[in-house]
């Protein structure tokens, strides 16, 4: 029998705070990795639990996609973005470049369409440092030169992923596939970006004073969720992800004197719709596609060991190739590998829109859970001994551990 809405949605809640404590107490992983692991087991290939067709619990598991973005964008700031340093870009720039073209080969070697490869490589390439940051804060090496370059560089990343999968994202629903039609969607995603900027940076302040003024509960988070919702759909209209939209709206308000408290307040308020989402990411797996009895299953995880060598490796690259002698440029590779947020909600949107194939989504999934696994015990044999007090530290520090942290467990 299958259950009504209601009951699926408290069951979801109920089971993704459980897996995400027994994730994060027991297994020493991030949280959002056994609500993954959750939903996969609830859904349809699993216990049947809940269903990933269900509109109601997929529209919910969009809200909880803006909402995270919106809180991403909060705690990245827009000043910040303008002093990463040269380094900081270099590596950003670096690190979504390899990933991306390594990523596109082994999916074109596979015998993909080049659409679905690259819009599938184009996920791949974000970066998720909230774990990285958790692993340097362990090993109190967190204001290291190494550690502050991948902060900073993973907030630039951030956005140049943001970009490229808006762009392909684009592409893959209007079935344009050319180089004019690549330009275009690129100049329209960073024109996108530049407008709310410009008029965002005047229109989100008079907002989000006015609603401080008003005496009704909750003004101001409405008000801000209010003009979050409405960059996401503008994003929406204009061809590009609706998760662009939110992050530029997250930037904006954390420009204004009311950050700390729409940070708690959308804080309360992702908490709640977030695990939604990464249960339903799960529940839109089918196991039997990872199942390496089968010859589809086999296929399946051969994808997901290639493109994780991809990612890796592309990452990597990036940090090896930084234009500083005196810092350690593998830990900066390794640190730039994990992925998150960004990568899941594209994957998310490409099997939704029908751009990925089941196959190719649960081989994403699996890079991005092992890409998370992987990265603290590497860290931990790279990183160096712990810094003398007084040590020299690598400016301009960005506190990018807000980013994930609910994710990798920091405060």
């Amino acid at each position: 029998m299958e259950l009504n809405t209601l009951i699926q949605l408290g069951i979801v809640l109920v089971v993704a705070k459980a897996a995400a404590e027994a994730a994060e107490r027991i297994l020493r992983m991030p949280p959002v990795l056994g609500e993954i692991i959750a939903g996969a087991l609830l859904g349809g290939s699993g216990l049947g639990w809940v269903h990933a067709s269900n509109p109601e619990l997929a529209f919910l598991a969009e809200i909880g996609a803006v909402l995270l973005l919106l809180e991403v964008g909060l705690a990245g700031e827009a000043g910040r973005l303008m002093r990463v340093g040269a380094a900081a870009l270099w590596v950003a720039g670096c690190g979504v470049a390899f990933t991306v073209t390594l990523s596109y080969v082994v999916l074109t070697t596979l015998g993909l369409p080049a659409p679905v490869a690259l819009f599938a490589a184009a996920s791949l390439c974000a970066t998720s440092v909230g774990i990285t940051a958790r692993v340097f804060a362990d090993l109190e090496n967190l204001h290291t030169r190494e550690a502050q370059l991948v902060l900073a560089a993973a907030v630039a990343d951030d956005v140049l992923g943001l970009v490229l999968i808006a762009a392909v994202t684009g592409l893959a629903l209007h079935h344009a596939w050319s180089v004019p039609s690549v330009v275009r969607v690129l100049a329209l995603a960073c024109a996108f970006l530049a407008a709310s900027v410009v008029v965002g940076s005047r229109l989100a302040p008079a907002l989000l004073h006015t609603a401080h003024r008003m005496r009704t509960r909750a003004a101001l988070s409405t008000w801000a969720v209010a003009f979050c919702m409405v960059m996401a759909g503008l994003a929406q209209a204009a061809g590009l992800a609706a998760i662009v939209g939110a992050f530029a709206a997250g930037l904006l308000m954390a420009k204004t004197e009311h950050k700390a408290h729409l940070e708690a307040r959308v804080k309360a308020a992702a908490d709640l719709f977030v695990p939604v989402f990464f249960v339903m990411m799960g529940a839109r797996m089918d196991l039997h596609l990872l199942n390496p009895a089968t010859p589809w299953g086999r296929a399946s995880l051969f994808t997901a060991c290639l493109l994780l060598v991809a990612a890796v490796l592309g990452k990597i690259l990036a940090g090896v190739s930084v234009p500083l002698r005196s810092i350690g440029r593998l830990q900066v590779g390794i640190g730039m590998v994990p992925q998150g947020e960004v990568s899941l909600i594209s994957a998310s949107i490409g099997l939704g829109a029908g751009i990925l194939p089941h196959g190719l989504y649960a081989a994403m999934v699996l890079v991005v859970i092992f890409n998370t696994l992987i990265t603290p015990p590497l860290l931990k044999l790279t990183a160096g001994p712990t810094p003398q007090k007084g040590a020299r530290e690598f400016a301009p520090v960005v506190d990018a551990s807000a980013t994930l942290g609910r994710d990798a467990g920091v405060p």
